[in-house]
């Protein structure tokens, strides 16, 4: 049963976040963005609370808390260095905001790989509970919604039309299904492995939230926008510990 729901998680964090933020695109511009605004808030308060309430806990209770403070201190490394990487190819020696300059290959790639890692997080999450493979697949989904936005409009402005970047996204984001049911059937035979999967998971969902959608709300200071932040982040915070709550 726990592959089932593995199964229609991987389709909802993966392919289902692309045919959402696909049907989103008949907003009107305006909409569209504040839409998306709410969203990335809510997201980085699920994100948060998923690492913080349910995967570093979880962790420490299965393993030594030195080894799993030292997954995360190298996971957020590694995806420290993964961003820099995909920086320097799509902008070379040039400042650029994140993606907005990267062209349309590289952001296929950089999905791709960004949701093969998603599809081993909720492989891994899912192996300790059905709960944690819950709150996880929400943050997942949460955090997605708004990137395939963004990575719609960069296709489109590449010259794509919308039907061809759908089907683009949508190739991107099966591989979190293939890489998710790889490593559901590979932790479930090295069982050991499993704690530093979620340390390492919770070193993803904090650098997202910590170095990608925080710093992207402070551009936004405006007391109505402050409350807005304050407001959904909180309500992605008390989803996920409602769900933890519900064991």
């Amino acid at each position: 049963m726990e592959f089932v729901y593995l199964l229609i998680a991987l389709f909802l964090g993966s392919i289902g976040s692309i045919l959402l933020a696909g049907t989103m695109f008949a907003l009107n511009n305006k909409r569209l963005e504040k839409v998306s605004t709410l969203l990335m808030y809510y997201a980085g308060g699920t994100l948060l609370g998923a690492a913080l309430l349910g995967m570093i806990p979880k962790s420490i209770s299965l393993l030594a808390p030195v080894l799993v403070f030292k997954t995360i201190l190298g996971g957020i490394v590694f995806f420290f260095l993964l961003e820099k990487i995909v920086l320097w190819r799509s902008c070379g020696n040039k400042e650029c905001e994140r993606h907005t300059h990267a062209a349309a290959p590289i952001i296929l790639i950089g999905d791709a790989f960004h949701n093969a890692i998603d599809g081993i997080i909720i492989a891994a999450s899912f192996l300790t509970s059905v709960e944690m493979g819950i709150f996880v697949t929400i943050s997942v989904m949460f955090h997605e919604i708004p990137q395939e936005l963004g990575d719609f409009g960069i296709l489109i402005k590449s010259g794509m039309s919308r039907v061809r970047a759908f089907w683009l996204n949508a190739l991107s984001g099966s591989t979190a299904i293939v890489t998710g049911i790889l490593a559901f059937y590979f932790l479930d035979s090295m069982k050991t492995l499993i704690p530093y999967a979620l340390a390492f998971s919770a070193a993803s969902f904090l650098y997202i939230a910590l170095a990608d959608l925080i710093p992207e709300m402070h551009k936004k200071t405006t007391l109505k926008d402050s409350l807005l932040q304050i407001l959904f982040i909180s309500a992605g915070i008390l989803t996920i510990y409602i769900i933890i709550s519900q064991k």
